[in-house]
């Protein structure tokens, strides 16, 4: 029986996939199910440990998210996080209530004597976010840390080892919030902390083994970390089973696909199949200005195009993407109730009556992850370390209308800022770096000349895993040599600006 350390289950936190990362760098593999997953399914997955997430919702709300009562009595240690603590004092007989001074952003606690706080100082800081609060504990439970807002900010129930707490422990604010997640997987679980991104590559090569069989798998390599990453597993498991095409849409970067050439047909010896599909791709884009559009058309055509080529080919039973986590709690409420930010095409823009069954072996991992296995089989460095690049490509990133024209300038303006960035040493300090062309023009002076051309905005952004951001601090030496240098080189651009919002309110690209 295949068994799953940890299990989180989600009630529609989007601070989730925060739990499961903090898990993961402790070297502890876990996954992420739905909180409706049936109780068989998640005996199935023969836990060591669950944690119960965090949620939107309020457990005396007439739809709250609920869970089987009879998960207590698996005699598997439990951890409740915030709507977790709540859920686990309402079904076990403990009392919740609204709170008179809810507590949101940093608190101090006290803890007492618990193996949930081992190697944790006496006071430490958190992170609250909670309107509601237990006001009296189910029987069998004792409080194992207060603060001066909460008297139960722990509880625990130490003979049937169930644990929860009112703060957050996977964000950053919460200082020793790592610690406490390992705590309970190692020291109350007692799980043995070996996972890595080799073993994840060697189950992950087995897995697509065993599900693809004698068929083969048609490769979406847009010559970006994810796709590249994938291509590179897919191929070391199941070698020409692998079908990998590069399709050149008309909204790629600057010599974009020269470089992915060189990377996957010279280094890696990979047998990739380039297509020129930029006139189909940009002739149904004309007179398009809504985003959602864009990336809809640019999802359902890809799909297209890639359904034609495998025409060619025989057996082909499966289309493989660069799908991370980030993009699917983004888009779609596969993993719980989480709300929609906006549709990525490797995910909201697929048609349904696409031919293929999806292998998204990257699915359930964050970015840094990615690169992390990516080095593991062998991709070189400047793949691995790539800024990312959306899916749509440049069609998000030209506001409006998309033509010829616009693309040359952006191509060219991002080309500089890249050039720019890399010289100076700052590309590999920001998570992502791209100039946006506004389509606004604005009225400027050249020599003794009136010009009104366009604007583009420089967006630099530091993250950790994209799913909040804030803008990058890039020395105004830096931002004045690419504003400079765009100006002058770039014909029909007469203004740069930097965009300095942060994510949320704000998201990373423009559209």
């Amino acid at each position: 029986m295949k068994q799953t350390p940890i299990l989180i289950l989600d009630f529609g936190s989007q601070y989730t996939q925060l739990i499961a990362r903090r898990v993961r760098e402790a070297h502890i593999y876990c996954e992420i199910v739905p909180f409706s997953t049936p109780i068989d399914a998640i005996k199935s997955r023969n836990p060591q440990g669950i944690i119960l997430s965090g949620g939107p919702a309020s457990v005396y709300d007439k739809e709250a998210y609920l869970i089987d009562r009879s998960i207590f009595d698996l005699n598997i240690p439990i951890l409740g996080v915030c709507y977790g603590m709540q859920l686990i004092a309402r079904l076990l007989g403990g009392e919740v209530l609204r709170s008179p001074a809810s507590e949101y952003g940093k608190a101090q606690i006290i803890v007492g004597d618990s193996p949930l706080f081992a190697d944790t100082p006496k006071e430490q800081i958190v992170w609250m976010s909670h309107a509601d609060r237990v006001t009296r504990l189910p029987e069998g439970f004792v409080g194992i840390a207060q603060t001066q807002n909460a008297p139960f900010a722990a509880i625990a129930n130490e003979k049937k080892r169930i644990y929860a707490l009112q703060f957050h422990p996977e964000v950053a604010h919460t200082v020793y919030g790592a610690k406490i997640l390992s705590a309970f997987a190692i020291n109350i679980c007692g799980v043995t902390a070996d996972w890595s991104m080799r073993s994840f590559a060697q189950t992950q090569i087995e897995s697509i083994r065993a599900k693809v069989g004698d068929r083969k798998v048609l490769c979406a390599l847009s010559g970006g970390v994810d796709s590249s990453v994938v291509a590179a597993l897919l191929y070391r498991a199941i070698g020409d089973g692998l079908i990998p095409v590069f399709v050149d849409n008309g909204l790629l970067r600057l010599n974009e696909a020269k470089r992915t050439k060189e990377v996957f047909k010279e280094r890696l010896k990979v047998p990739l199949i380039v297509l020129d599909s930029s006139d189909i791709f940009l002739s149904r884009l004309r007179g398009v200005r809504d985003p959602e559009q864009k990336r809809k058309i640019i999802g359902h055509t890809f799909i297209e195009v890639f359904e034609n080529e495998a025409k060619k080919h025989n057996d082909i039973a499966f289309l493989a993407q660069g799908t991370l986590y980030p993009d699917v709690i983004e888009s779609v409420s596969v993993k719980g109730p989480s709300k929609t930010i906006k549709s990525h095409h490797n995910v909201g823009g697929l048609p349904d009556s696409m031919k293929f069954e999806l292998i998204e072996p990257l699915r359930e991992l964050f970015k840094d992850e990615v690169r992390e296995l990516g080095l593991e089989l062998g991709l070189p460095e400047e793949a691995i370390y790539r800024h990312p690049f959306p899916g749509p490509g440049l069609a998000v990133r030209i506001m409006g209308e998309i033509d010829d024209q616009s693309l040359d300038l952006l191509r060219k303006a991002d080309a500089i800022l890249l050039e720019e960035l890399k010289k100076s040493g700052d590309y590999r300090k920001v998570w992502q770096a791209f100039c946006v062309l506004l389509n606004v023009r604005s009225v400027g002076v050249m020599g003794d000349n009136r010009t009104y051309d366009n604007a583009v905005a420089i967006r630099a952004v530091e993250s950790a895993d994209a799913m909040t951001a804030s803008f990058a601090r890039l020395p105004y030496e830096l931002l004045e040599t690419v504003s400079g240098r765009i100006i002058n080189e770039v014909a029909g651009i007469n203004r740069v600006v930097y965009d300095i919002s942060s994510k949320p309110p704000a998201t990373i690209e423009w559209e």
